[in-house]
């Protein structure tokens, strides 16, 4: 049995479980807040990581790749090795180049701090030209990388939305609106392991609220 450690508010940690979720692997969830961490089984003392009868991982790529390829019924990766590496590489550009850049923004837009204006300028600024460059790989067709739910789509359900809230609040526009990521979110949010996910992090992120504020 595999247990998934980390709080269901973070999309780290959501993508991974959508993972889970949606190959049908059974695993078990174990609540562990930044600071609160096996540190042994995750260095840095991030979330999420993973046990697993082997030992742990940390990284959440490094546990979607270990998942897929220890549970390979309701495969998330194509089986032809170039449409699997364009998957992989919409994924990474997703991490890297979108949610990676915009978290700087998140400190003022969600958890009330303050973001200097010169870093506003250059995120935004950079999330212009990458999100410019992302309509280039994406296909929404319906789903982020072709006509099969992947990784890719697990990335694209946890990160489009922060980056979407976090530029309309911090800019007043959203700057994914040029693409048809509302559609497309829409669409998402009818599968079963998506509402699972949602569910979940909603009541998990109004008790990190109440920490927060204690």
């Amino acid at each position: 049995m595999l247990t998934l450690c980390g709080f269901a508010a973070s999309n780290y940690y959501n993508k991974v479980k959508l993972a889970l979720l949606e190959k049908g692997v059974p695993f078990e969830e174990e609540l562990a807040w930044v600071g609160q961490t096996d540190t042994d089984a995750s260095p840095l003392g991030k979330v999420p990581y993973l046990k697993t009868e082997q030992g742990t991982l940390c990284e959440s790529t490094v546990m979607l790749e270990y998942i897929e390829a220890q549970y390979p019924q309701h495969p998330l990766l194509p089986a032809d090795p170039f449409a699997a590496a364009k998957v992989r590489e919409l994924l990474r550009y997703l991490e890297l180049h979108l949610e990676l850049v915009a978290r700087s923004l998140y400190a003022e837009a969600f958890f009330g701090g303050k973001v200097s204006d010169d870093i506003k300028e250059k995120t935004g600024q950079q999330l212009e030209k990458n999100i410019a460059a992302l309509a280039k790989l994406t296909r929404f067709s319906p789903f982020i990388a072709g006509d099969t739910f992947t990784l890719a789509d697990c990335a694209a359900l946890v990160h489009l939305p922060l980056v979407g809230s976090a530029t309309k609040i911090i800019y007043g526009r959203d700057y994914l609106a040029d693409l048809p990521v509302r559609a497309y979110l829409k669409q998402l949010g009818e599968r079963p392991s998506v509402q699972k996910v949602g569910a979940d992090r909603k009541a998990n992120t109004e008790l990190m609220m109440q920490r927060m504020k204690a």
